[in-house]
């Protein structure tokens, strides 16, 4: 597959992008806003295009030209306003679907928010983004995308396991950000993962393993 990360100077989708090049299988593009973001990314074996969350469709799905697989991965960050979590984790998302159906992609992956399904998990302390999370969800339902949302726990910065636990209704738990790239790079081929939504923390079983059986 030719595969464009989003949001690929972020904490996970630097993982990703790294995890994919390493494994060897796909052509990996990382899709960045700011030119100075590239020279680490080009370092990993990705090669790169300029693209804006805050920008047209049409500029969107220019960037994803000749590719076959979207990866959604980015997100405004905890240090901007309640505006840019609108802009990045709902519309920026919603575009970039709408981007891909215009390109004719079909596979689309999704890093939403472990509870982001049931609003009655959703901390006050930071509920925009648990709203900008859902609906982005709901928008990609109603798609004829062949999506997969994956919903992490607590994100860590700590090694990967390798070992995790995937279903709905899970108890909260953390996850290190290592095995959440793993369990992306791990669905892009995984058909039990297509049109699929699922909760992903630790646990106790391998990821291949973990992902067919859902």
């Amino acid at each position: 597959m030719n595969v464009l990360v989003i949001g690929a100077n972020g904490q996970i989708g630097k993982l990703v992008v790294e995890q994919l090049v390493q494994e060897g299988k796909h052509k990996v593009t990382a899709m960045i806003r700011k030119p100075e973001q590239a020279g680490t990314l080009k370092e990993l074996g990705a090669d790169v295009v300029i693209g804006d969350l805050e920008g047209s469709v049409e500029d969107l799905a220019e960037a994803m030209k000749d590719h076959n697989a979207i990866v959604f991965t980015a997100g405004s960050g905890g240090s901007t306003g309640q505006d840019k979590t609108l802009l990045i984790d709902l519309d920026g998302a919603v575009k970039t679907m709408e981007a891909a159906e215009q390109q004719g992609i079909s596979r689309y992956i999704l890093v939403s928010a472990y509870g982001a399904d049931q609003r009655e998990k959703w901390s006050e302390s930071i509920k925009p983004y648990y709203v900008a999370k859902h609906y982005a969800d709901r928008v990609l339902f109603a798609s004829d995308l062949n999506y997969t949302i994956i919903r992490p726990g607590g994100l860590k910065n700590e090694p990967g396991t390798g070992k995790i636990a995937v279903g709905t209704d899970l108890e909260p738990r953390s996850i290190p950000r290592e095995d959440v790239a793993r369990v992306i790079v791990a669905s892009l081929q995984e058909e039990k993962t297509y049109r699929m939504a699922f909760d992903l923390i630790a646990g106790e079983h391998p990821v291949e393993d973990a992902l067919g059986k859902l």
